[in-house]
């Protein structure tokens, strides 16, 4: 087998001139020559042909609670199949898992080399398992890998949710959509400025996914990591939480969560007064709010809108729907809660 032939090639790129290509998925467009390698560290110019160098490898797969995700109105309780390659179209300067999200492949020696039929047979056999997760690093940078184990697994009656921070060219989008379930997309900053210069990427194309993902009836939920120094301001909050209710609805999920010191950024760990002020505010917009990396507090709980009933008590990753029917509905008061299960 010839070394072109030995790789696979990427979806959504186009050829230039002088072999070299531009990379269509994500709003970067990268323009690579041979032997370069996109913003993500992961999608190499190879003789003029864009070759997606993840494809069959995974730096990750493990069980979780689907909370982890986190995902708390989409089956809740239930267990997922995780899986995470390398790589991230964002540069944030505080990751969690920037060991593998600033890795490219050379950079990573502990690949796991999986086919599309084994992470499916892991799947099935996994006692409990709803399906598959893709998270950990940015997943869209490894499109083409995720979105054939995405359609084997929508063909086997598994679920797909993938965590992501949403910055992704329509199109590709519009392909994954088709086999996606759920989302929880990362809304860093809602400051144009302020967002290039922490993440390298542009504000609008996020809230485009956002918008998006919406129309097109998949699940959604948002994670807000609250930065000190960088998103902090509660006129950015507020300003994020007004978007939020007009152009994604009430009932969307945001989990607020709390930035600790990691990789490059050494600033103390939010506070949680800040959290629970900000948590405080969302509540007067919308009707499910979070606050993540706290232990046991009001905010982890899901309460019926209407009522104030408690319908899903969580104690960690231990999962209780007592106020919730099997439809979905509040035990109390008859409303509709807007979960999956």
């Amino acid at each position: 087998m010839g070394a072109i032939e030995a790789k696979v090639k990427a979806s959504y790129f186009r050829k230039l001139e002088n072999n070299r290509v531009e990379c269509l998925l994500c709003p970067h467009h990268c323009s690579l020559m041979p032997g370069e390698t996109g913003i993500c560290k992961i999608r190499t110019n190879f003789e003029g042909t864009l070759i997606a160098e993840m494809y069959g490898f995974l730096s990750a797969a493990q069980v979780d609670p689907i909370e982890k995700k986190p995902l708390y109105h989409f089956f809740p309780g239930k267990e997922i199949l995780s899986l995470g390659g390398l790589g991230c179209n964002f540069s944030c300067d505080c990751c969690q898992n920037y060991h593998i999200s600033q890795a490219g492949k050379k950079d990573y020696p502990r690949l796991l080399n999986m086919t599309v039929h084994d992470i499916l047979e892991l799947a099935q056999k996994t006692s409990g398992n709803i399906g598959l997760a893709y998270t950990y690093n940015e997943p869209s940078v490894w499109y083409e890998f995720m979105l054939d184990i995405a359609v084997k697994a929508k063909s086997k009656d598994l679920k797909n949710a993938v965590v992501t921070n949403g910055y992704i060219n329509k199109k590709p989008l519009i392909e994954l959509l088709s086999c996606m379930d759920a989302f929880n997309v990362d809304l860093k900053v809602f400051d144009p400025a302020i967002h290039k210069q922490f993440t390298g990427g542009e504000l609008k194309f996020v809230l485009n996914t956002l918008k998006t993902v919406r129309q097109e009836g998949s699940h959604l939920e948002l994670t807000h990591l609250v930065v000190p120094g960088v998103n902090d301001t509660l006129k950015l909050f507020k300003d994020m939480i007004q978007w939020i209710e007009a152009e994604l609805g009430p009932d969307t999920p945001l989990h607020i969560s709390r930035y600790y010191p990691r990789f490059h950024r050494n600033a103390d760990a939010t506070s949680s007064e800040t959290l629970y002020r900000f948590a405080d505010e969302a509540k007067n917009k919308l009707n499910y709010v979070y606050v993540g990396n706290l232990t046991f507090h009001e905010y982890q709980n899901t309460v019926c809108p209407d009522c104030e009933n408690l319908v899903i008590l969580r104690e960690g990753y231990s999962i209780h729907s007592v106020g919730l029917t099997l439809k979905g509905t509040c035990k109390n008061c008859g409303r509709t809660i807007a979960v999956v299960q």
